[in-house]
């Protein structure tokens, strides 16, 4: 880590709701001994962020927090989206208008602590971005065509351009190959940006912004790709992207990847 990172200021968010249609009580679900949320909190812990503070709606998660020595902050229960309820939690902090905040996802136990300051460290460097994300190059056929894999591509200053859970950048004469591992055509370095990009969902904002995301209409692509990061882009706002040289550790989103990421803790 450089000095500048270590010299950030930012806080790190975590939303956690205990809803989840795929897995009941997904932030208390145990992993070695700790719950989900506790050991995301931890690990967010070891980032260079002044602060790291869960935001749930549910009194248990708070106090399960409580009690392994995380701090956490109950907010409103009828949030639509973990950015709502982080703009809540943004307000009731009164964090400074520039003060960057890093939203780390609540079913992240294996978040590098590292990608974190990477991502917190964009908007001081990017002062025309609003946000700031991650991506990292995908390395295979299957996860390229995966709706559940979110794709970037990005411009020419590094810069989201759209995001979607189609197959994109879409090479129109050699669909469905991996046409960027193509040594015929040069591969990914000979089209330099366009090679596909898995989106990694960790995000920073500047308080400011966050706190205005939520009173943003929604747009259009939206709603039909269920991505919220492209309100942002259909109203002007610029998305800084960091690319991490290697995919983050698994997320836990079903009762397969639960167990998944137990076995890693094992």
């Amino acid at each position: 880590m450089d000095g500048a990172a270590v010299d950030l200021r930012f806080t790190v968010l975590i939303p956690a709701r205990r809803a989840s249609s795929r897995l009941p009580d997904k932030p208390l679900a145990d992993i070695a001994g700790l719950p989900m949320v506790v050991r995301v909190a931890r690990r967010a812990a070891q980032s260079a962020a002044r602060r790291v503070l869960v935001a749930t709606d549910d009194a248990c998660i708070q106090q399960v927090c409580a009690a392994h020595g995380v701090e956490a902050l109950l907010t409103r229960a009828d949030h639509a989206s973990g950015s709502d309820r982080l703009a809540e939690a943004c307000a009731r902090l009164d964090l400074a208008g520039d003060e960057i905040v890093v939203n780390v996802q609540g079913d992240e136990p294996l978040i590098d602590p590292g990608l974190i300051d990477a991502v917190a460290a964009l908007l001081p460097a990017r002062p025309e971005a609003s946000m700031g994300t991650a991506a990292h190059a995908i390395a295979s056929l299957d996860d390229y065509a995966d709706p559940n894999v979110v794709k970037v591509v990005l411009d020419a200053r590094g810069l989201a351009h759209y995001f979607s859970r189609a197959p994109i950048p879409f090479a129109r004469d050699r669909a469905g190959t991996a046409w960027w591992q193509d040594a015929a055509s040069g591969g990914a370095a000979a089209l330099a940006g366009f090679a596909p990009l898995r989106h990694v969902g960790i995000y920073s904002y500047r308080a400011d912004f966050l706190r205005q995301f939520p009173r943003l209409a929604p747009a259009p692509a939206e709603a039909l790709e269920a991505l919220e990061q492209l309100r942002a882009l259909w109203h002007g706002h610029r998305i800084a992207v960091h690319l991490a040289d290697a995919a983050p550790g698994p997320g836990v989103d079903t009762p397969e990847d639960l167990e998944r990421v137990r076995r890693i803790f094992r």
